[in-house]
């Protein structure tokens, strides 16, 4: 049975999707739906949306289909594949083990495996977490007809393959699944279990993300689950779900809903633990560069500044799926959104948080 075991106490988190949310005037509601509109229907992939100001879901709504061949709808309870949005719990993971004990962020790949090239032997954990690492990017490494689905193990042993990087570790910022799909195979040799598992027993369980799954065919389902489409020339809809890519855990694997991933926000706010204080703050901290440079990363997150506010976001693209996440921190809201279409409008991430940074503490 999971547990809740996080140091401080979570509030009740989800209110009904479909009722009017509380905390927005209707101006602001409207403008809320016109965003939202091309997700709206029963006869298109859909999209939900959360916002939490002060520790308090404000907002919540969901809207289209979850699966478009039944007309199920898209809920609190819809598990999306989160993509990208997963690299801030593999980067949790890593940060606990090095809690325990078991690393530091300074270890070497040449450390954790030591069959692994001589040039791992200038590759830090922490390279790895801020995409400073130079790997080589595993897609570019796939044959263009590749049709089976690589894993984690398959990425780890591309780069073994590999006798060099792009640049010298820590010497630039080059976005890398690389790098996350083996920070996965390194909590598998440091924690003794499958990946998968150490997610599930460390963070889901004492957060009570219930339905929450690095998911693996097989092995694991994926309750709720949103099924990914494209949309075609003609503009119907094609189940897009599955790629080659798509069985890697460590940069995109896994699913998760509204309702379990408020849970998670408490955690990136503060409110609730799974790490020391002064660990935890390490994966917003920005990088920097050896001559100087900010990366513009921690660890699992971009940082930046938004309309003269700190901002922590991350954005999860894979084949069928489009998400975000954006936290203010001086502000205290923490916006995001899930979607199960192949396409989102560059600007209507920001142009949702402008609708509550504007009514939430927004100058």
């Amino acid at each position: 049975m999971r547990t809740l075991l996080t140091l401080l106490a979570i509030p009740s988190l989800v209110m009904a999707c479909g009722s009017g949310p509380k905390g927005l005037g209707d101006a602001e509601e409207i403008r809320v739906a016109a965003l939202l509109a091309d997700y709206t229907g029963a006869d298109r992939p859909g999209a939900c949306l959360l916002a939490r100001h002060e520790g308090a879901v404000v907002y919540q709504r969901c809207v289209g289909l979850a699966e478009l061949e039944t007309g199920r709808a898209a809920t609190p309870e819809t598990n999306f594949r989160l993509a990208s949005l997963t690299k801030q719990f593999t980067a949790t993971a890593v940060l606990r083990l090095v809690q325990d004990g078991s690393l530091a962020t300074s270890t070497t790949l040449r450390t954790v495996f030591p069959d692994f090239p001589p040039y791992g032997a200038a590759i830090t954990l922490h390279h790895l977490m801020t995409h400073t690492s130079g790997l080589i990017d595993y897609e570019d490494l796939m044959g263009a007809d590749t049709v089976e689905q690589i894993k984690d193990a398959g990425v780890l042993a591309l780069m073994k393959a590999q006798d060099s990087t792009y640049f010298p570790p820590g010497s630039a910022f080059r976005y890398s699944n690389s790098a996350y799909a083996v920070l996965a195979q390194v909590v598998e040799r440091l924690s003794g279990m499958p990946f998968a598992r150490y997610l599930e027993t460390t963070i889901f369980d004492p957060l009570g993300m219930t339905n929450t799954v690095a998911h693996e065919a097989g092995v694991t389902t994926v309750a709720h689950r949103a099924y990914g489409y494209s949309r075609l020339a003609d503009g119907a809809w094609a189940r897009t779900d599955q790629s080659p890519t798509s069985a890697v855990l460590g940069d995109g694997g896994i699913y998760s809903s509204l309702k379990d991933l408020s849970r998670w926000l408490a955690v990136v706010e503060g409110r609730a633990r799974l790490l020391d204080p002064a660990i935890a703050a390490r994966a917003f901290e920005e990088a920097r560069l050896t001559g100087g440079a900010g990366a513009g990363y921690g660890y699992g997150w971009f940082i930046d500044d938004y309309r003269g506010h700190p901002r922590f976001r991350h954005e999860g693209s894979t084949i069928g799926f489009r998400n975000a996440v954006q936290r203010l921190p001086d502000a205290d809201l923490s916006v995001l959104f899930l979607s199960n279409r192949n396409e989102i409008d560059s600007t209507l991430v920001e142009s949702l948080v402008d609708v509550f940074l504007s009514r939430y503490g927004g100058s």
